[in-house]
């Protein structure tokens, strides 16, 4: 394997400018059934495309390649299966079964064996949650060890950092759950009206800026819990070529991305509820020009997914049913933030207003610059038509490269955008105001909007009629 790239630096590969699919020197042809085409990697048998992530004595692979094939490898391949051929062919061609080992040999070998373990662990800390995997990686280390001793050291240090990293993620997945679940028993409570010491938004945070603070705060601290396997474990199917079982079947482990879209819906509805539960018209006006407010700073700050979750919820028929209401309201505000998430175009203004966020966060100097909070079930919409493509083989049963470069490229670049420290102080009040203050079903906020203004027209009175 002459003329191997250097690797790249670790957080190199994950900004979108330095992500490099330029994982070889020779301009065409097949080596090793890998294909290329202009020096890139196209497509390959999935056999060859293992083969390729070993490292040897002499040969390392470049860290684009390790991350874009853990990422969609999970498409074929079972991760747990995969590091397991992986030790396999290692033991294989380095002969680790041997009675007497060649030490110079593996003492060359060692280091990249490790260092492609750490990162695994680092990149994808959730594959670790298998006993399975931690199994393999043991054996792994075990068997060279006997040539170094500070092989032992090394696995000791991942294996804590590991840990460290599981238990801060399962810490924070915790928190969410509790409040998940809190707030559900909640919305059933809320058919009707509630009584009048229900707090209001406005008496717990007045200031638009601060609450799009704080908001962005909620959005990066559930963000910080996806793993990127995640965005393909959401879409796993059969693969043709085995028919025998479904990859990941015993658990979708996509808990967090499922958890952030729960989020997503929550925001929406809290909106909706906040507007409709004022009994006077002004100050439900007040309170909708407060989260046209809200929804501008979200935008500055390049939190486009509060932005969606509120206009969302203004949007709910509910709420944009209150034409007495709303023609108190200055609306052209409105309208400028509407047409920025216009679906038209596929979301044409807004993906150019990503793109300029994007663009923004790559040269920016402070966290505050940095921030890019993507409309995440666009991204996801995105993510699920590169996920069908990394899936369909191409005719010759060969795994199709070009795709899953296109898929970590936009995953990785989600992994820059979710690793931003929030520069905002936390008001745990506000946040605690944001999930657990009760929020209507659909049905009770019908119930609260007629109540505030009759209904117009027959469909609306007969719905009225059967929700009383």
């Amino acid at each position: 394997q002459e003329g191997m790239p250097q690797t790249l630096s670790s957080t190199s590969m994950f900004t979108p400018c330095g992500f490099s699919p330029h994982l070889h020197t020779s301009k065409e042809g097949e080596q090793g059934g890998l294909i290329f085409q202009d020096g890139n990697l196209t497509s390959a048998s999935l056999d060859a495309l293992i083969q390729h992530l070993i490292p040897t004595t002499d040969y390392y692979p470049e860290k684009a390649y390790i991350f874009t094939f853990l990422l969609s490898s999970r498409l074929f391949i079972e991760p747990h299966e995969l590091l397991s051929r992986v030790c396999h062919k290692c033991i294989e061609q380095q002969r680790l079964d041997d009675p007497v080992l060649d030490k110079a040999r593996i003492r060359k070998f060692g280091p990249k064996i490790l260092q492609l373990l750490t990162e695994w662990t680092e990149t994808f800390p959730y594959d670790f949650q298998e006993e399975r995997m931690i199994g393999h990686m043991k054996d792994m280390i075990h068997r060279i060890a006997p040539c170094d001793e500070a092989y032992w050291k090394k696995m000791n240090q991942l294996l804590q950092a590991l840990n460290q990293k599981l238990a801060t993620l399962s810490h924070g997945q915790e928190g969410i759950v509790k409040i998940s679940s809190a707030v559900s028993d909640k919305l059933v409570a809320f058919k009707t009206k509630p009584p009048s010491i229900q707090r209001e938004i406005l008496s717990v945070c007045s200031d638009p800026y601060t609450l799009a603070q704080q908001l962005t705060h909620v959005e990066l601290e559930r963000l910080s819990h996806i793993g990127p396997e995640e965005f393909v474990q959401a879409f796993v199917h059969k693969d043709p070529l085995d028919g025998t079982k479904t990859c990941f079947s015993e658990q979708k482990k996509t808990s967090n991305l499922e958890a952030y879209v729960k989020w997503f819906n929550r925001l929406c509805y809290l909106v909706a509820t906040e507007i409709c539960m004022p009994a006077k018209k002004k100050q439900r006006a007040q309170v909708i020009e407060f989260f046209i407010d809200v929804a501008r700073e979200c935008f500055n700050i390049g939190n486009f997914n509060s932005l969606m979750a509120i206009i969302s919820g203004m949007n709910m028929s509910p709420v944009s049913r209150l034409k007495k209401t709303w023609s108190k309201v200055k609306t052209a505000k409105f309208f400028i933030l509407e047409h920025q998430m216009d679906p038209t175009g596929n979301f044409y203004n807004y993906r150019t207003a990503l793109r300029g966020a994007a663009h923004r966060s790559l040269t920016a100097h402070s966290n505050r610059e940095k921030i890019v909070i993507p409309f995440f079930s666009l991204l996801i919409k995105d993510i699920y038509f590169l996920n069908e493509g990394c899936a369909n083989r191409l005719p010759n049963g060969h795994v199709n490269f070009e795709k899953f470069l296109e898929l970590a490229k936009q995953v990785g670049e989600f992994i820059t955008w979710k690793q931003v420290e929030c520069p905002f102080e936390q008001d745990p009040n506000i946040i605690h105001y944001l999930h657990t203050a009760p929020i209507f079903t659909e049905d009770g906020l019908y119930l609260a909007s007629y109540e505030s203004e009759s209904p117009e027209n027959q469909t609306e009175k007969d719905r009225w009629k059967s929700l009383r």
